[in-house]
């Protein structure tokens, strides 16, 4: 976002897919809760797992039930973009040539041949190379050109892993800027030739491609925390060694001085890394927008792109618009919104894809989330988008995990003129979750959990040809990790309200002290007001959610947020209590809604002692997860 004041290894997947293919068998998997624990302190103290009356189930694993994307990539090279000294035939004309670098040195030699068909941009026109790769682009001022890999090829990566595929044309250089923006690139070039080498890998039908959003350190602390969590987890998978992984923007938070530290903490990716910038990753001392992707440019290359892998082709967006400097030189604020240029740049590229191509548009700011629109122009985008029905959004910016389907209708959508999403909308999660905030866990890194009732982690794609699917993977967890489940009684929403009051309050004096979330008393559920809460993550409108109490046959939970045309459902009573307890008692960051979060009512006559309830999600591709908690109902006059 925005900011913070405002199992390892190759996964495997099976069930329903989005594409041209059906139903297939679904995976079953199971995995423990943890409740929460506020404690005693001088001042609202931090949440803990509790330890008494706690969890019971048993782990599992979704196993080898379909492949994932190739593990090694024959094509992937440490190169660059070759630029060839010397005077331009026309100083208005970029040339070039797209070519097989056959022997991988990044130069056009011993015979090489160009690449045909290939898609080259100047961020706005788009053309096609010819028959022996040449390409001739305008020149449009400063501008960065680009060119989007076909799937069977790969452009090279430089000593990060950083995708090598564009050329900043900057005759003087950006402006004076804090973090140095670019340096002067002189006369245009005598051209500008772009390097591939042939991929079996990023041709195969069957990929996986992961993406991360927000790692957004604000300091080497935070870095650490990123390389020890999130990171960690993507370094040590093989799965996406030709889609690549993908940063969804604010990479850093507001010191680029650190995008060298970003860099290196991805450099041992699997495959090629590509990122995009977020409102964090700017040049706010910039006069104007012109140049506030300056340093990212530098650090990162084009801010937005396209490129193909397996049968799905792919955009990212710079939906972040700089308002420009104030009257007196400072920040003068950004909206999330799509450029005109980039609009047109879009409509280009998008002509040279088959309509029913499979097409992943990701940008730093959703489209929409649950709480409405978020970029501005939103229903201008999915006007472009009209004639491709398989394409779908990703975003992150929101530090916020979602699962929207198309047919999916809200309110706030509405009032902003998109009366039923047409397109489905995921929005990524975050590597640094809430901000890194709250209190360390076993693995010394914090809980940070999310203010939708979420935990920090990575989203992945998965492609089967021309059928999608995507799951959530927790940081330092296994794949089956998809819950949060806890006990939401008055007793609890009292709590919350003071917790949130001390919090509105700077937390001044001492907090309203201890609650658990696995407890609830006999009159809370006398009162028929109590229910099991569980986050699901994997869970959207398509998402089925039960709830086994004791051994009882299994009842359809209620979804908190269904999604049907209804304004947003908001309130400590649509409230996950486990990961509201912990950032009471830490950073605030509290929605009091969430689109995953489905309830069950206790029954009224439910007796005093332990009891067990078993949760059943099932996602919208058939895959099957389950949560078990044991609560206690403590007899009246009990603490």
């Amino acid at each position: 976002m925005i900011s913070r004041t405002e199992s390892v290894g190759r996964v495997r997947r099976s069930g329903r897919k989005i594409g041209v293919a059906g139903l297939a068998v679904a995976a079953a998997v199971s995995m423990n809760a943890a409740p929460a624990t506020a404690q005693d302190g001088d001042a609202l103290p931090l949440g803990s797992l509790g330890e008494t009356g706690s969890a019971s189930g048993s782990a599992g694993s979704l196993g080898d039930l379909i492949p994932g994307g190739p593990a090694t990539n024959d094509g992937l090279y440490t190169g660059e973009v070759e630029v060839v000294d010397g005077e331009a035939a026309d100083p208005q004309t970029l040339l070039g040539q797209v070519f097989d670098d056959a022997n991988k040195n990044s130069r056009i030699d011993g015979g090489e041949a160009g690449i045909p068909g290939v898609s080259v941009s100047n961020g706005v026109d788009v053309v096609q190379t010819d028959d022996e790769g040449r390409y001739e682009l305008p020149v449009r001022g400063d501008f960065t050109a680009f060119v989007t890999q076909p799937a069977g090829w790969q452009v090279p990566v430089d000593e990060q892993n950083f995708a090598q595929f564009s050329f900043n044309h900057y005759p003087q250089g950006s402006p004076e800027l804090k973090f140095g923006g670019l340096e002067p690139t002189g006369d245009l070039p005598k051209a500008v030739n772009f390097p591939m080498a042939a991929s079996e890998a990023t041709a195969a039908p069957q990929q996986s491609c992961a993406i991360a959003s927000d790692t957004q350190a604000y300091d080497m602390e935070e870095m650490e925390f990123a390389r020890a969590g999130a990171i960690a987890d993507l370094m040590s998978r093989e799965d996406y060694a030709s889609c690549g992984l993908l940063l969804l923007g604010d990479n850093v938070g507001d010191d680029l001085a650190l995008n060298p530290e970003l860099r290196a903490s991805y450099a041992e990716a699997n495959g090629p890394v590509r990122a995009l910038p977020g409102n964090h990753d700017m040049d706010y001392d910039a006069e104007t927008a012109a140049n506030s992707a300056d340093t990212y440019r530098r650090d990162f290359g084009a801010p937005y792109y396209s490129y193909d892998v397996g049968q799905t082709h792919f955009v990212g967006l710079f939906n972040i618009i700089y308002k420009g400097a104030t009257s007196d030189g400072g920040n003068g604020g950004y909206t999330e919104e799509i450029s005109d240029e980039q609009l047109e740049w879009l409509r280009n590229d998008l002509a040279t894809v088959d309509k029913d191509t499979p097409i992943v548009v990701a940008a730093h700011a959703p489209i929409v989330s649950y709480t409405g629109a978020v970029t501005d122009n939103a229903a201008e985008l999915y006007d472009i988008l009209a004639e491709y029905p398989n394409a779908v959004t990703v975003g992150g910016h929101t530090h916020t995990l979602e699962n929207h389907i198309a047919g999916d209708k809200r309110a706030e959508w509405a009032e902003a003129g998109i009366p039923e999403l047409t397109h489905d909308q995921v929005v990524a999660g975050a590597v640094s979750g809430s901000w890194y905030s709250g209190e360390l866990n076993a693995d010394g890194v914090p809980y940070s959990y999310t203010s939708d009732a979420a935990e920090p982690g990575v989203l992945t794609f998965e492609f089967d040809g021309t059928e999608r699917t995507e799951y959530y993977t927790v940081r330092g967890e296994p794949q089956d990790k998809q819950f949060l489940t806890g006990i939401n009684s008055p007793t609890w929403r009292t709590w919350a309200e003071e917790a949130q009051q001390w919090q509105d309050d700077d937390r001044a004096g001492e907090g309203p002290g201890p609650i658990a979330t696995d407890t609830v008393s006999l009159e809370d559920v006398r009162s028929g007001e109590s229910w099991i809460s569980s986050s699901f993550f994997a869970g959207s409108t398509a998402a089925d959610v039960t709830f086994s109490l004791d051994g009882a046959d299994a009842a359809a939970g209620t979804h908190t947020q269904p999604a049907t045309g209804e304004a947003l459902n908001k309130g400590w009573e649509f409230t996950d209590p486990v990961s509201a307890t912990h950032n009471l008692s830490s950073s605030g960051a509290m929605a009091q809604a969430s689109p995953h979060i489905w309830q069950l009512a206790l029954p009224t006559d439910l007796e005093a002692g332990e009891h067990t309830v078993e949760v059943t999600g099932t996602d919208r591709y058939g895959v099957t997860y389950t949560d078990t908690l044991t609560f206690t109902v403590e007899a009246e006059g009990t603490a």
